[in-house]
Order: C-alpha cells, then structure tokens, then sequence
C-alpha cells in the first residue's frame, strides 16, 4: 500500500509566492510520499496576458522552491504550471511538473489545447509532443492534463508502455462536470489503471471550478473523492496488488490490437477522405 494526496485548494492568481506556501503547507500536511496539484496551481489559470512574464523554465525560482520542498519533506510532488521552452524564446507550454524527492524535475507538456468557449490555449500555448512515464512511490505514472482525458488513444499508450497509473490534472470548469465523471472512470476500466482526477476549486474570473478530486480503481470504482466546490485533500491508498487481479479478470491491455491501433494512425496519415 502507497498513499497518495490530491490537493483540491484555490490557488491565489498570479502569485507565485503565495501558491508555493500553499504548496509547502499542503506538503506538510500529510505524509502520503505522492502528492499532486491541479492544472495550473502555479498560477492559477485565467491569467491569460500575464503568462510570459509569470512562466518560467524546469530551472527557474519557483520550480527550485518546489523542488526544495520535495527535497526537505522527503516527497514526489506534481504540479501544474506554465513552462517556458528553454531553447526556443516565446514559447510556453501547460505542464505537469514531476519532483521527485532528490529534487530531480521532469515534465510532461499538454498535447490537446483546448480553444473553445471561455478557453483559449491555442493563443497562448505549444502543443506537447512528449509522453514520458514517470517513475513515483506509487508506481509506474502516466501524465495527462485536462482536456487529454478525451482521446483515449493517450491513455492507452500509457497502459501499452506499462503504466500503473493515469494521473489527470485539471482545471475544469463545473459546466463540465459530468463528462469528466463519465470518462475518468472509462479511462480506468478499459485500460486496467488507477485513474487520479485533481481538479481546480473555486471561482475564478469568469469560470467556477467544481473540484471532485478522485481516485478510481483498474476495475472502475470510486476509491475515493472530495467534495464538490469545497476546499480540502484527499488521501488514499493505492493497492498495487489490484492491477493484477483486474489484469486477469479483465485482459484488455494483453487484448489490445495493433492492426487495429496502426489503421487509426494510418487514418491520420491519410487525412480526411473527399466527404469528411
């Protein structure tokens, strides 16, 4: 058994200094060895115009701030921020920044912007291109952020490559609710993971955030949850011993075809056909 602690607390927008305090203090907390943030805790998130000056590289003040704490409290941290590219000027990604507990950084970068409604992440953000998993206390953890949680294609590279568990940072708005609820657990089931949900909580500008932070098992139940629009850390243990047992009683990682994965990707390659 492993604990793990998703944080569903209101980061303060725009300041830098008073998140890593609520990250220090969250940290401090609890003594689960994971313990994850949402999407853009960093910042907050409807910062918009402020994210150039507010981003920074993996090497940057708050990243070493976060990772002295991971270092001094002995804790894989992940965290949600905008990052900087570190070679090319100008460009940001959405990241989910991976600290580990000898205050080593790694990163995965969002892959689907979302720029519809109130959101608009093509005019601000670089698709990633990465899918790295990330060894943690509690196991084998692929990254996904917000948005990502509806191509399913991404989760299950993650099941194929040997992950444990799905995390998902999010910051989801509550007219949203349900589609999150729905796939996080479809998510889980077809791919025999744990599946982690941490959400924003809060209003913020135009936007309220409903929290709900979860974990779900590889066989689709709700482990655990937090409470909707309510401030708080939910911490549970992680039974690795069960992706086993829903390994076998449903096989759907060792039944996964790879004809039938390369005719997806070939469609790609194709483009659209004369009457999409």
């Amino acid at each position: 058994m492993v604990k793990i602690a998703l944080v569903q607390l209101q980061p303060v927008l725009g300041d830098k200094s008073a998140n890593i305090e609520l990250i220090r203090k969250a940290v401090a907390s609890t003594d689960a060895p994971l313990v994850i943030f949402p999407e853009m805790f960093l910042t907050g998130y409807m910062v918009r115009d402020k994210l150039q000056p507010l981003a920074e590289t993996l090497d940057g003040l708050s990243v070493r701030a976060v990772c002295e704490i991971a270092r001094s409290e002995n804790r894989c941290i992940i965290v949600g921020m905008p990052e900087k590219d570190s070679v090319r000027d100008g460009i940001l990604y959405n990241s989910a920044v991976v600290v580990q507990p000898d205050g080593s950084v790694g990163t995965y970068h969002k892959m689907h912007l979302v720029n519809f409604g109130p959101f608009e992440e093509y005019t601000y953000f670089a698709k990633g291109a990465r899918m790295p998993l990330f060894d943690t206390p509690a196991g084998k953890v692929g990254i996904i952020i917000c948005f990502d949680i509806f191509f399913p294609e991404l989760c299950k590279y993650y099941a194929l490559e040997g992950a444990d568990m799905i995390v998902c940072i999010s910051a989801s708005p509550s007219v949203t609710r349900e589609f999150f609820e729905k796939v996080m657990v479809a998510r889980a089931i077809e791919n025999t993971v744990f599946f982690a949900y941490v959400n924003f909580v809060g209003p913020e500008k135009n936007l309220i955030f409903w929290g709900g932070d979860a974990l779900v098992s590889p066989r689709g139940d709700i482990i655990a949850r937090g409470g909707y629009y309510e401030e708080g850390i939910v911490e549970v243990d992680v039974d690795l011993k069960e992706l086993e047992v829903a390994r076998q009683f449903r096989p759907t990682i060792r039944e996964s075809r790879e004809d039938v994965l390369r005719a997806v990707c070939d469609r790609f390659a194709l483009g659209p056909k004369p009457d999409d």
